[in-house]
C-alpha cells in the first residue's frame, strides 16, 4: 500500500476557487438535476486516477457498480463505497480519483455503487439499493470482518443508515465505517447562515432533502440517522472540511456515537471545503486526507489491535 501524490500539484486556494466557480453556481435550487448531472460529471472527469489501481465495471444488488482493484492489495478486504451528490447527482465516474486513491491507500478492493437517484427514485431505493450490495458482496464470499462501507456527503447518510438497518437484524456489521463530510440532518437544522463554505447552498440542499423524501418530512424518524440509537455500530473513521457548512453535522454524530460506546476518530481539515477528497491526485491536502482515511479503514480491516477509537 503506497500512498501516491502525482505532480504538478494544484495550490489549495486554486483549487478552492474553481469549486466556488465551476461547481457551487451549478449545485442550486433552480437548474434542472439532468444538467446538474452532466456538469458535475464533466469538470470531475480530468481529476486523475492513483497509479497501480484496475478500474473494472460489475453489479451488486441488481444496480451496476465500478470495482476498483490495488495491484498491491489484499484480495480479502473490501470496502463498499457511496458516492455523495444530495442524492440526486453524482456516480461512480464522478468519483472515480477519489475512491481509486481510497483503494491505494487501504489496500482494498473497492466498489462503487451506482445506485438509484432522486427524483425519479426517492427514499427509501437508495438505501435499498446499498444493503442489497452489501448482501451480495457477503453472499460471494466477503467476511463482515475484513468490509468496509464508506461514503461522502449523502453518501455518508446512507453509509450510517445502512448500518443502522444492519444493526437492528438486516445483515451482519461491516468492520468500519468511512464518513466523509456526512450529511446527517437533511432539515439543516445546523446549517449556518454563510460557513464560506466552496461548493454547497443551503437551498440546494433544502430542494435536495425535498426531491429525496418526496413528501416525507425531512425530521422524520426514517430520514433523521441522528435521532436513532447509536450503539452497537462499528467504529467510524471521519474527516470534515472546517470550511463547510456540515461540519457540525459531523461534529454532533461524533458527540451521539462516542456516548453511545462507539469509536469515533474525527478530523477536521483545517482551511479545506466540503469533500475536497474528491481533488485527490490534484491537490496535495487533498491526496494526503484520501491516504488517512484508506490507511485508518485498511487497518481496521487487517485487525489492528491497536486502534481503539
Amino acid at each position: 500500500m503506497t500512498p501516491v501524490s502525482p505532480s504538478p500539484q494544484v495550490p489549495v486556494r486554486v483549487m478552492r476557487a474553481g469549486v466556488r466557480a465551476l461547481v457551487r453556481p451549478v449545485l442550486g435550487p433552480r437548474l434542472p438535476v439532468g444538467l446538474q448531472r452532466r456538469w458535475l460529471a464533466a469538470v470531475t472527469r480530468p481529476t486523475p486516477l492513483a497509479d497501480g489501481v484496475a478500474v473494472g465495471t460489475g453489479r451488486l444488488g441488481r444496480r451496476p457498480a465500478e470495482v476498483l482493484t490495488p495491484a498491491s492489495g489484499d484480495p480479502g478486504s473490501a470496502v463498499l463505497y457511496l458516492h455523495g451528490g444530495g442524492f440526486t447527482t453524482g456516480s461512480p465516474a464522478t468519483h472515480r480519483a477519489l475512491a481509486t486513491h481510497l483503494a491505494a491507500a487501504s489496500g482494498a478492493t473497492v466498489h462503487v455503487l451506482d445506485y438509484r437517484l432522486a427524483p425519479e427514485h426517492p427514499f427509501p431505493a437508495a438505501l435499498d439499493d446499498v444493503l442489497a450490495a452489501y448482501r451480495e458482496l457477503m453472499d460471494r464470499g466477503a467476511t463482515p470482518g475484513r468490509t468496509a462501507v464508506a461514503g461522502d456527503s449523502a453518501g455518508g447518510w446512507l453509509a450510517l443508515a445502512a448500518a443502522l438497518r444492519l444493526r437492528d437484524g438486516a445483515g451482519p456489521l461491516p468492520a468500519a465505517l468511512g464518513l466523509i463530510s456526512p450529511w446527517l440532518d437533511l432539515t439543516g437544522s445546523t446549517w449556518p447562515d454563510d460557513r464560506g463554505d466552496a461548493m454547497l447552498r443551503p437551498a440546494w440542499l433544502r430542494r435536495c432533502a425535498r426531491e429525496f423524501g418526496d413528501g416525507t418530512d425531512p425530521g422524520a424518524a426514517e430520514l433523521s440517522p441522528l435521532d436513532a440509537d447509536l450503539s452497537g455500530l462499528p467504529p467510524i473513521t471521519m474527516h470534515v472540511g472546517s470550511e463547510e457548512i456540515l461540519l457540525e453535522d459531523a461534529v454532533r454524530l461524533a458527540h451521539l456515537a462516542r456516548a453511545a460506546g462507539v469509536p469515533v476518530d474525527l478530523r477536521r481539515l483545517d482551511g479545506l471545503w466540503h469533500v475536497a477528497h474528491a481533488s485527490a491526485g490534484l491537490v496535495t491536502a487533498s491526496t494526503a486526507a484520501v491516504n488517512a482515511l484508506g490507511a485508518a479503514l485498511g487497518a481496521r480491516l487487517a485487525g489492528d489491535s491497536s486502534l481503539t477509537g
